[in-house]
Parts: C-alpha cells; sequence; structure tokens
C-alpha cells in the first residue's frame, strides 16, 4: 500500500519536481496570449466600446494597457523571463475581469443551454478559468519557472560576468 501510495504522490519519482512549470507556462502564457491577439486582431476600439460599456475610465488606456499586458505576459510565461514581476499586471487583469464580467455569472466556466440539431449552445462563462489562471500564475511565482527558462539563462550569464570582472 505505501508502494501505491509513494507512486501516486510523484508519478516520476526520478524526474525533478521543477519540470512541472514547463506545461504550466506553455498554457499559461499561450492562453494570456491568444486572449490578447483576439484583442488586437478584432481591433483595439472595439474593446475600447466593451470598456466604456462597462463604465472603466479613460476605456482607451485601459484597453491597450490590457492587450500589452496580455501578450508582454504571455511571452515572459511562456520565455520563463521575469514571471514575479509579469505576475502583477497579468493578476490585476484576471481580478477586473472577475469583478467587472464574469462574477454576475457564477463560477462555472462551462453554462450548457441546450443541445439543438446546430450544436450545442452556452451561455456565458464564469470566474472558474480566471481563478485557475490566477493559481497557475501563483504556482510558477511560488515554485519558479523551471528548467528551460530565459531568467535561469540569464542568471548564469550573469553570474560568470560578475565572476569574472575585476574588484
Amino acid at each position: 500500500m505505501n508502494a501505491l501510495i509513494t507512486r501516486c504522490i510523484r508519478l516520476f519519482p526520478s524526474l525533478a519536481s521543477c519540470w512541472y512549470a514547463i506545461p504550466l507556462r506553455l498554457i499559461v502564457g499561450g492562453g494570456f496570449i491568444h486572449h490578447g491577439y483576439a484583442k488586437l486582431a478584432r481591433g483595439p476600439d472595439n474593446f475600447t466600446h466593451i470598456l466604456s460599456t462597462l463604465g472603466m475610465f479613460d476605456p482607451a488606456l485601459l484597453a491597450w494597457a490590457t492587450i500589452v499586458v496580455e501578450i508582454a505576459g504571455g511571452i515572459a510565461v511562456i520565455a520563463g523571463l521575469f514571471i514575479p514581476l509579469a505576475s502583477g499586471p497579468m493578476i490585476v487583469v484576471l481580478l477586473v475581469a472577475i469583478f467587472t464580467v464574469h462574477l454576475p455569472n457564477g463560477f462555472s466556466s462551462i453554462k450548457l443551454l441546450a443541445v439543438t440539431s446546430a450544436g450545442a449552445q452556452f451561455g456565458q462563462p464564469g470566474y472558474e478559468t480566471d481563478l485557475l489562471y490566477i493559481c497557475g500564475i501563483i504556482a510558477l511565482v511560488l515554485g519558479g519557472s523551471g528548467p528551460l527558462a530565459l531568467d535561469r539563462w540569464l542568471l548564469r550569464s550573469w553570474t560568470k560576468v560578475g565572476a569574472t570582472a575585476p574588484n
């Protein structure tokens, strides 16, 4: 029984625990890039109008700030570069989305309304997905960006430069 529990705790005990970060970085970063690019592709004016309808102050500035945070933050997360710095603005974007759009729709991100001959029809999503993104970002901040991250490469490069520089 102990062997089964041990196996369930870690499927691959010989694999370093930090490798969890790579799929997490890909899905969190990729999701942010996708959402930012969608706003850009549809035209920032469309997103500006949405923010204006929600009663946000300076909707044009917030629209561009959101697009930049989503795309640049997504790239930073995928690259494993300065995730603790990028996480603040990314979490703010998610919290604003929760409290201005998703909260009235409840928790569930999938609201199956009906299935017709045309296919499934869904209602407005809740805040579940936003919370999952927030948890993913927090996990990367607390656990580190893992292997194959640019910040590790930069740290090694800067350490070598500092070690060879005269005092």
